[in-house]
């Protein structure tokens, strides 16, 4: 049994140390552009941090699909059925090009009328169009990176995966730097240029994939697989991913109006917010790479029927990751000296920036909780539909009503209403720990292909 436990721990950090190293450089990104948009100034931080939840919501879909991918393609590994997850990749593909469509399309065209859903304020309506319009397009070249991405993940290729969005992020830092400050003789663009910054190195992304994709020895992709017809895997991967789906637009467009009830409490609270969310994107890695890496591994020993051995390393799953929750928590509060070296901002914002910190620590180890049960336990047996009901109600029917009744009709103060919205992950935490003991997620969603093949 020790060896048994070795065996799972080094295979959990094999992959969830370049998943958190992934997470880390990418919240360093979010860090260094909130940094370098704070000599712009304080509206154009709080104007990105509001456009930015329009891309937010996008990768909330290409997270859902990719959940789909990861469910059944590390199931399929398990298996060794390549000619299933090639499959898999396609269908995932040619799904998410169209949500990606959609939202350049929107983005482009239409940015205006997005950034008054998170805001009135005319200032940050006219800067945060400039940057939506500015990053459309990286919208739909997005949607053949992410689910590529999750095939790689799916097949433990994660350091792979780890190298191309490092290469990426850094690329996007560089070129901020570049655009915001005017070096080399280019002329200084502000929000502009990060717009710029951003689709440049997501096009630098997906030519990365493709090189990658030709190099890849476990499994083919052609131009053939994304227009490959299985009626069979097409059935299977609705079946599971569009809960995975349903799960992350209803979680995220719950954060968007969190978003919204923020953005009509005044720029400062957004500004402050969105320092602190820098800082917690860096705390969180590790814990929520536990979660997603520990789907991969099993999803995997699913796929091989080792049930056994899922429900063993499940509890290890679960019990580590509260301990990196916790350690997130207690780092996030350590860092209160170097969120008011951040940016500049005024004397409210900088009032808000304590007690928000605080808050957001309490949030930090109940969303650890939760993320390693719905998206790392429950996923890795094609669970997706407990978090979706889960997260519908909990967001919708409490959080979400809650915090504008606070807001707009008691009209209580921002940092009591920020605080109600903010402690939903405890609100759940119990039903998601009770779904846990009752182990109806332990299931191999895999097919015998070729029976099954035979018969149709």
């Amino acid at each position: 049994m020790q060896e048994e436990s070795r065996q799972f721990y080094k295979s959990l950090f094999t992959i969830v140390g370049p998943i958190a190293l992934q997470n880390l450089i990418s919240a360093a990104v979010g860090s260094a552009d909130v940094i370098m948009l704070g000599y712009v100034g304080q509206s154009a931080i709080a104007a990105v941090n509001l456009a930015s939840y329009i891309q937010f919501i996008l990768f909330l879909f290409f997270i859902g699909l990719s959940s789909g991918v990861v469910m059944l393609a590390a199931q399929y590994w398990g298996k060794q059925d390549t000619h299933s997850i090639e499959t898999i990749f396609g269908i995932g593909t040619k799904i998410s090009a169209g949500i990606g469509l959609i939202f350049a399309f929107l983005a482009f065209f239409f940015p205006q009328l997005l950034m008054k859903i998170f805001t009135n304020d005319e200032e940050l309506i006219k800067i945060g169009s400039v940057y939506l319009k500015g990053v459309s397009i990286s919208f739909f070249i997005l949607a053949f990176s992410q689910i590529y991405q999750a095939v790689l993940k799916s097949i433990e290729r994660v350091r792979t995966v780890t190298v191309i969005t490092t290469l990426a992020l850094l690329l996007d830092i560089g070129l901020n730097a570049v655009f915001i400050f005017g070096v080399f003789g280019i002329p200084k663009m502000g929000v502009r240029g990060v717009a710029i910054a951003t689709t440049i190195s997501r096009v630098i992304e997906f030519l990365i994939c493709a090189i990658v994709c030709a190099r890849v020895k476990e499994i083919h992709f052609r131009l053939e697989t994304l227009f490959r017809k299985d009626a069979v895997l097409l059935k299977d991967f609705v079946r599971y991913s569009l809960p995975a789906i349903g799960n992350e637009a209803v979680w995220g467009a719950g954060w968007s109006m969190y978003a919204v009830i923020m953005g009509h409490l005044g720029a400062d609270l957004v500004a402050a917010n969105s320092v602190v969310n820098a800082v917690r994107n860096l705390a969180s890695v590790l814990c929520f790479g536990m979660a997603y890496g520990g789907a991969i591994i099993l999803g995997k020993q699913m796929g091989a029927n080792q049930m056994e051995l899922v429900e063993r390393n499940a509890s290890r799953l679960v019990k580590s990751t509260i301990f990196a929750g916790a350690l997130g928590a207690v780092i996030l509060g350590l860092c209160r000296p170097i969120l008011f070296r951040i940016a500049d901002l005024n004397e409210q914002a900088t009032y808000f920036l304590t007690p928000l910190l605080y808050i957001n620590c309490i949030s930090l180890l109940g969303a650890a909780i939760n993320t390693v049960l719905i998206c790392g336990v429950f996923r890795a047996g094609g669970d997706a539909k407990w978090g979706f009901v889960l997260d519908t109600i909990s967001m919708w029917a409490v959080s979400v009503p809650l915090g504008f009744f606070c807001a707009f009709v008691l009209h209580l103060p921002p940092l009591v209403v920020y605080l109600i919205v903010y402690l939903d992950e405890w609100e759940k935490m119990i039903f998601n720990v009770v779904h846990y003991k009752r182990k109806k997620w332990m299931k191999n969603i895999t097919r015998n292909f070729d029976a099954e093949r035979t018969e149709s």
